[in-house]
């Protein structure tokens, strides 16, 4: 029988009001069922906020150093617990372990960045324009905070909101996607062993519609980050608007790596492999788009075909396994659309293209890396995220041509161009419209002490990571102290 999950709420773990669950399975062997999870309500949401709520009035005063060290303490439980971590990611989700270790480390590398943040939340302190006046300004929490993040980082990407918003005096409503409720879950458990008190941080599992939809539309709940689709962000932002709560969004992405004729070839082909097929291609930040210029164009082409069929499809359990599984049926399906609709448009598909044959695959959702050639930069294909293993070749004939294909897109998370004429280097840096640029580097590969997130359809201005998402999780307030002994009228009495 399949181990039973609950939600976490007010310190407590608790069935949904419903009484009804929905099943967590492995995408690599679908008959693997991981685990029963609450299928939950807008009434639990709001057990979950009013809990929140009062958490709020007495974790804002926690010094924020202290609550930095509890972050702390959750980072070393990681660290220790790092494997285990991963192989019930790997379950759950399907890619490899060797990725799944780094999603385990970059949840470590927030705590204890987040943990030192708790030390240095500046404010600015600045001169008055009156006499014996002193001016200064400090970061406050925000309050209850919403988070509804997405299956494929599912221990960094909460860890990137969890952690700066605690340390920032914040309490959380947190909804785990439904394809990875058990690594949400294990996060909640580690933050409880760290000593995060009742109330702070509390899970209710469901589905989007239903849990989402409740998160954004709580009147406790005074931000939502949200990580997704960009059809459902904008929904989410819609809501956040009409209540004039603060709304962090990270979506979609269309990422183009170009190539240009003196860059090292073996790297950048290196670069294109990860940058394309790590994950299965299910990352917002992954290669959909090669960017080729003329010269190399065909001599490139056929060096990828031949080390793309050379990598190992399969559960990401096994040794040696480099392509894991589509997260799920209805996410091939959508992968076999988009495949069906680049070869209708006119596109040739010279690799992949198709599910994999064999008994090692009959009960998993996997997908063979795909490669298109001859794709017009206008095509669906090279303009929508698929979001799997399918690469679209572009052949272009100057830098100037590949940074205007870059840039035709609705989206703008990341880039990357290899070369080694740094004025090439600098002018992409400038006009590529991102967030992320790499230079001799693939477009994935993000680190936790930087700002991360995108321009255009990928993002609404805010950043995850880094200083900067404490830009989010905090508000400013100025204060003025005047012991002048009189009425200063500011600007009249300058």
């Amino acid at each position: 029988m399949a181990q039973k999950f609950q939600n976490y709420i007010g310190g407590s773990w608790s069935d949904s009001g419903s009484g009804k669950t929905f099943e967590n399975r492995n995408p690599a062997n679908w008959e693997d069922i991981i685990g029963q999870f609450p299928l939950s309500t807008a009434a639990d949401v709001n057990s979950a906020a009013l809990a929140a709520a009062k958490a709020f009035k007495s974790w804002r005063l926690v010094p924020a150093p202290a609550r930095g060290e509890i972050c702390r303490k959750a980072g070393e439980i990681m660290l220790r617990r790092k494997e285990e971590i991963a192989a019930a990611m790997t379950r759950e989700m399907g890619k490899p372990l060797t990725e799944t270790r780094g999603d385990v480390q970059e949840g470590i590398d927030t705590a204890f960045y987040c943990a030192t943040e708790g030390r240095r939340l500046f404010g600015y302190n600045t001169p008055s324009e009156l006499s014996n006046k002193l001016n200064l300004s400090f970061r406050v929490p925000v309050g209850v905070c919403g988070l509804i993040t997405p299956w494929n980082f599912p221990m960094a990407i909460p860890t990137w909101n969890i952690f700066p918003g605690l340390v920032a005096g914040n309490t959380f409503v947190f909804k785990p996607a439904e394809d990875t409720p058990h690594t949400a879950s294990i996060l909640v458990e580690i933050l409880i062993e760290a000593g995060l008190p009742g109330g702070v941080l509390n899970i209710v599992h469901g589905a989007g519609e239903v849990v989402g939809a409740a998160i954004t539309e709580h009147p406790l709940i005074r931000a939502v980050s949200f990580t997704g689709s960009t059809n459902t962000g904008r929904i989410v932002a819609q809501t956040c608007g009409k209540l004039s709560k603060h709304v962090c969004l990270e979506m979609g992405g269309k990422n183009a790596q170009i190539v240009m004729p003196d860059a090292d070839m073996d790297l950048a082909l290196n670069g294109v492999l990860w940058g394309a097929f790590g994950t299965t291609g299910q990352r917002c930040t992954a290669t959909s788009r090669l960017i080729l210029h003329e010269a190399i164009h065909d001599s490139f082409v056929e060096k990828l075909i031949q080390r793309t069929q050379r990598l190992k499809i399969g559960d990401g359990s096994v040794d040696g396994t480099e392509v894991g599984p589509i997260i799920n049926e209805k996410q091939r399906e959508n992968i076999e659309r988009y495949v069906g609709l680049g070869k209708k448009e006119g596109a040739v598909c010279v690799l992949g293209g198709e599910r994999p044959e064999g008994e090692a695959f009959k009960n998993g959702w996997f997908y063979k890396p795909t490669i298109f050639i001859n794709v017009l930069p206008n095509s669906t294909i090279a303009q929508q995220e698929i979001f799997g293993p399918v690469l679209s070749v572009i052949k272009c004939t100057s830098l100037t041509e590949a940074i205007e294909i870059t840039n035709s897109v609705d989206y703008g998370l990341s880039s990357s161009l290899y070369t080694k004429n740094i004025n090439d280097a600098l002018l992409a840096v400038r006009d590529i419209e991102v967030g992320i640029s790499y230079i001799n580097a693939p477009t994935i590969g993000a680190e936790a002490h930087m700002p991360f997130g995108g321009v255009k359809s990928t993002g609404n201005g805010h950043r995850e990571g880094g200083w900067a998402v404490f830009d989010f999780y905090t508000e400013w307030k100025s204060v003025y102290i005047d012991y002048s002994g009189h009425l200063q009228r500011a600007q009249i009495d300058v």
